[in-house]
């Protein structure tokens, strides 16, 4: 690391620019070759037998798409302009979001620099994590804007990664400091996790402490449960709708493969549980952001379907939610669920107005509450703080919302009949 801080800045922020491009073409790669129905326009795929010969300069970010814009008449006139732009707004991106990190852009005011090289190193790994999930949910929100799915290919490598990273750099975490000055020694150690902004109690420690193992591995019991390859209608009843979904369960062969990593994911987890200290703090509470993320927005996909008659939401919005949670923890699943509906509201009355659509994909603006989140952390928990101090009473409080939207969208679906049948 004091090779890297030994750099001027202005060569890094060139690095960290060409590095966005590189990790742009990457996110095209996954965005055509993951899509339902995949497509060969990413120069690293394999090229339609129509396609004139590809050349080493086509795989140049940025700039080789104008080489590409010789296969218009294969994919389309303007084709390569999105996926041009998106590599350039990604190495841009990338390059800011390093440059508002390291300066503390994440920080109070009271604990910005000039940092320590220990503080920087924990700025930088928590640059390194956020650049991770950017990238995977740019990818998922691309194709959920192209197609209304989210693969899980997507979601599901994300959360593992995520998982991985918080077990691994604990302190990649999003900071957890009070508001008003701090010394630096405070914002090392100091990271989001389970029970912020209190502190870690004894009972979710590592060995001896068997209560945090069992909700370690109930979490991960619950996501792996999630991503099973089932079906559930309910149209004959509930008997009917359990031996549905336990048929089509052991019929795929992907049953097979999400059994064994549950095994070995518990063995892991109990591994980390054996030898506690931080690695444990980071995986325990990416284990409950996982959880905490992805479970809120499956009750609400169950509590709206069952309130409008009809889907929804998509299960992909389930699993991304999930793979966010393991990144930023589950008080930033929270704030960005309430963050979500906002963007969602006024693109969805512009669709409506403009193309008389109401379906849009919910993926996206997910993504863009959790950058909206990371970009301005302080700001949102300096203003939080208070909130999850009261504990145990913020999910009573929000099962008592879920329950409340489900009753006014019961209460809407009655309004909208009456004016049908009217």
């Amino acid at each position: 690391m004091n090779c890297i801080l030994s750099i001027p800045i202005d060569v890094r922020l060139v690095a960290i620019f060409l590095l966005g491009t590189c990790l742009g073409s990457l996110a095209n790669l996954g965005i055509y070759r993951l899509a339902w129905r995949p497509r060969p326009i990413s120069p690293w795929s394999r090229p339609d037998p129509a396609a004139p010969p590809r050349r080493g300069f086509d795989r140049l970010p940025v700039l080789g798409w104008l080489g590409l814009r010789r296969e218009a008449v294969l994919h389309g006139p303007g084709f390569w302009i999105r996926p041009m732009l998106l590599e350039l707004l990604c190495g841009m991106g990338l390059a800011a979001l390093y440059y508002w990190e390291i300066s503390g852009g994440l920080l109070p005011a009271g604990v910005r620099g000039p940092f320590q090289p220990e503080v920087l190193n924990v700025l930088h790994l928590e640059f390194a994590a956020h650049s991770v999930l950017i990238t995977f949910m740019l990818i998922g929100s691309m194709i959920d804007a192209d197609e209304m799915i989210i693969p899980d290919e997507i979601t599901v490598s994300g959360a593992l990664i995520g998982l991985l990273v918080a077990a691994v750099w604990p302190r990649s975490l999003l900071p957890d400091i009070g508001a008003g000055p701090a010394p630096q020694a405070a914002m090392i150690l100091g990271f989001l996790h389970v029970t912020s902004p209190g502190a870690w109690p004894a009972v979710l420690g590592g060995a001896p402490q068997t209560p945090s193992l069992w909700i370690a591995l109930g979490c991960w019991c619950l996501w792996c449960l999630a991503i099973l390859p089932r079906t559930w209608y309910t149209r004959h009843g509930l008997r009917r709708a359990v031996q549905l979904s336990l048929a089509r369960v052991l019929r795929q062969r992907s049953s097979v493969r999400i059994l064994r990593m549950a095994i070995v994911g518990g063995l892991v987890i109990a591994v980390v549980w054996y030898g506690g200290g931080l690695p444990w703090q980071g995986l325990l509470s990416a284990l409950v952001g996982m959880a905490a993320g992805g479970g809120l927005i499956w009750l609400v996909r169950i509590i709206g379907s069952a309130a409008l008659g009809r889907e929804a939401m998509g299960f992909g919005d389930v699993t991304l939610m999930a793979m966010i949670g393991s990144f930023l923890g589950w008080q930033s699943s929270l704030l960005i669920f309430f963050l979500a509906p906002i963007a969602g509201l006024v693109v969805g009355l512009f669709r409506a107005i403009l193309w008389r659509n109401r379906e849009i994909p919910y993926g996206p603006f997910l993504c863009l509450a959790a950058l909206l989140l990371i970009i301005c952390w302080d700001g949102f928990w300096q203003w939080s703080q208070p909130i999850f101090e009261l504990g145990w009473l913020v999910p009573a409080a929000m099962g008592a919302c879920l329950l409340l939207m489900g009753g006014m969208l019961a209460v809407w679906r009655l309004i909208l009949a009456a004016i049908h049948t009217g």
